[in-house]
């Protein structure tokens, strides 16, 4: 039996009827192209019968049904009694339990800040050099991983807390393979090329852009994105970690130079769809749909992984569209940098099975059972997995790029605090973007911001 009798209809029917089912597999162990061999090795060695095991994260509905499915995984090989409870008001909740004693054995946090708090509250149990030195080792770009899970403690010392486990990737360009046919255009390899491209597009009478900057009141995050991937790839991750703790301030030379360089590339009318100064007026959600105009009014568009939600219905990504990975600059020789985001697991009431979780979220079966389910747009840099076993061609593509990683990065704002990265960042951008303040300005006014809340 291969892994491709689960790719189709059937799997879906069956997935959906295993949710919260305990002891339903989804398929039988020994069956597919999975790494069982890292399942019976931690079967062999975990016994929790007798003890529960309570989970608390943001995962609702399809989201909540995958992770169940890779929970019974966990149930049928060590006997513990495994309880998932899912909620959108997450990241207030699980702060009011852990102050009154009653938070759940494992947290999963979709920010690592909310992480960060509470370690230093003293709310999180570290993980042990073991976890932490596994990660550096088995995932790819794995000390960044690591940093991304670790905080100062309630005594200051600098812990491992937190497990990095399913990721989102954002370093991402989309464009219309037929339109680079007819044009006879290749997928740039380097930053240099991609301005380059953009260049031969101009002079083709095509655009290179569609830009939009509009999400209600939260109007100017992806111009965030922009300015956060070009940093990773202008200069050194320890700098782009300075800029997002404010060690070096917002208004740093360094900074400026990126919010130029994100201005050359978006603020062209040569290189956008419509007016480049009215990017913010334009919402996210509808500025794809400039690469599927006839004719199409752009032939490339920067945005993360969750953006075919978007696309016109029935477009088939790998076919009517595809995207490449948004290329490092040869000549600042920084690697691959990958932006993205992730949820994190951390340990908030100790016991056995918590540490046993742990462990076995450190084997390739935990991360491909839920590789090889549509739900969640699990993407997982662990170097030991099959990659066969991701869902679909589109997954598998984004999976390497993670793989492919030198180095990856939480996106910057959701890092700063939220009068920051979500308040000042944000409009400084709206405000640059249109053209109303420049680079200095807006900087300052954001560090001013930052000043503030010392």
């Amino acid at each position: 039996m291969t892994y491709k009798l689960y790719a189709g209809a059937a799997a879906v029917a069956l997935l959906a009827g295993s949710a919260h089912a305990a002891g339903h597999l989804m398929v039988t162990p020994g069956d597919g192209d999975f790494n069982w061999a890292s399942y019976d090795e931690f079967a062999a060695a975990n016994d929790f019968s007798g003890q529960q095991l309570t989970i608390f994260g943001p995962w609702l509905g399809p989201d909540a049904e995958a992770l169940e499915n890779v929970l019974n995984f966990f149930r049928e090989a060590t006997g513990a009694d495994v309880r998932y409870t899912g909620s959108d008001s997450f990241e207030q909740q699980i702060v009011v339990d852990s102050e009154a004693g009653s938070a759940p054995n494992i947290a999963v946090f979709p920010q690592p800040g909310l992480a960060s708090d509470m370690a230093g509250r003293g709310f999180l149990t570290p993980l042990g050099d073991d976890a932490a030195n596994w990660m550096s080792e088995n995932y790819a770009a794995g000390d960044s991983w690591v940093a991304l899970g670790s905080y100062e403690g309630a005594d200051g010392t600098e812990n491992f807390y937190a497990f990095p486990y399913k990721a989102d990737v954002k370093s991402l360009v989309w464009y219309i393979p037929e339109n680079f046919e007819d044009f006879d255009y290749e997928v740039p390899e380097t930053m240099e090329e991609f301005v380059a491209l953009m260049d031969q597009m101009v002079a083709d009478g095509e655009t290179p852009l569609c830009v939009g900057l509009g999400s209600g009141g939260a109007t100017g995050w992806p111009a965030t994105d922009w300015v956060e991937d070009l940093m990773l790839r202008m200069h050194s991750p320890e700098v782009y970690d300075q800029w997002v703790t404010n060690e070096m301030p917002f208004n740093d030379p360094k900074v400026i130079e990126v919010l130029e360089q994100y201005a050359t590339l978006t603020g062209n009318d040569d290189y956008v769809a419509g007016n480049a100064a009215d990017t913010a007026a334009v919402d996210f959600r509808d500025s794809p749909k400039g690469l599927f105009s006839s004719p199409a009014q752009c032939m490339m568009h920067r945005q993360a992984s969750f953006i075919p939600a978007f696309f016109p219905e029935g477009t088939e990504v790998g076919e009517d569209v595809d995207f490449f990975y948004f290329p490092a600059f040869a000549e600042k020789d920084l690697g691959s940098p990958v932006l993205g985001a992730g949820t994190l697991f951390a340990i908030t009431n100790e016991n056995d099975a918590a540490h046993g979780f742990i462990d076995f979220l450190q084997t390739a079966i935990a991360h491909e059972l839920w590789m090889s389910q549509e739900a969640g747009g699990f993407l997982t840099p662990h170097t030991g997995v099959n990659p066969d076993v991701y869902v679909t061609d589109i997954r598998r593509a984004l999976g390497d790029i993670l793989l492919n990683a030198t180095t990856f990065r939480f996106d910057g704002s959701d890092l700063m605090p939220g009068g920051v990265g979500a308040g000042t960042f944000w409009t400084g951008m709206v405000d640059f973007s249109s053209g109303s303040k420049d680079a200095e300005t807006v900087t300052s006014e954001i560090q001013s911001s930052w000043d503030a809340l010392k």
